[in-house]
């Protein structure tokens, strides 16, 4: 059991997937889902996509109208989505520690669960988001996005809404750097 607890946590097996957390909300009038994300990004090179991602959202309904007491209810979502690689726009900071910006697109399907959901699509529903993100940060380390597009919600009924989000990105492992 030693042996495998040490296969483990070697940095071979770690360097190519990382942690990854963030906020999510649809946006708009009258009902929105706030939430939490948490989960698991795997480095993939496999067409277009670079990472793979698989995360959990818990949050709640939030009535934008009201001034107190606008919560109802709590969602769970399962989130899987595929990142395309950084287009590169610019490098900030010395040549040897510089910060990389710049966009990628990222595809998410996510399937819902919800208590006391005031949403038309009902419960349980899915969402498929097309996402363009802002990303700052070192390639080998710690990245932050900030990601918007549509998503459309199949339940019910379909409805599309303005989804925003805000990621974080960290490897498990460090690696060193090359010269």
């Amino acid at each position: 059991m030693l042996a495998g607890l040490a296969g483990l946590s070697t940095p071979l097996l770690a360097q190519s997937g990382g942690v990854t957390a963030g906020l999510a909300w649809t946006v708009g009038g009258g009902w929105q889902v706030e939430g939490a994300d948490v989960g698991y990004a795997r480095a993939l090179h496999a067409g277009p996509l670079s990472v793979l991602a698989l995360t959990a959202r818990v949050g709640s309904f939030i009535d934008e109208g009201a001034i107190v007491g606008g919560a109802r209810g709590v969602v769970f979502g399962v989130t899987v989505a595929g990142r395309t690689p950084m287009a590169h726009l610019a490098d900030l900071g010395a040549d040897s520690t510089a910060t990389q910006v710049g966009f990628d697109l990222t595809l998410e399907a996510t399937g819902y669960a919800g208590s006391r959901n005031p949403l038309p699509v009902g419960s349980p529903w899915a969402a498929v988001s097309p996402l363009l993100g802002l990303r700052v940060g070192d390639p080998n380390g710690a990245q932050y996005a900030l990601v918007v597009g549509p998503t459309v919600f199949f339940g019910a009924i379909t409805q599309v809404r303005p989804f925003l989000g805000l990621r974080f990105e960290a490897p498990l492992a460090r690696q060193e750097r090359r010269p």
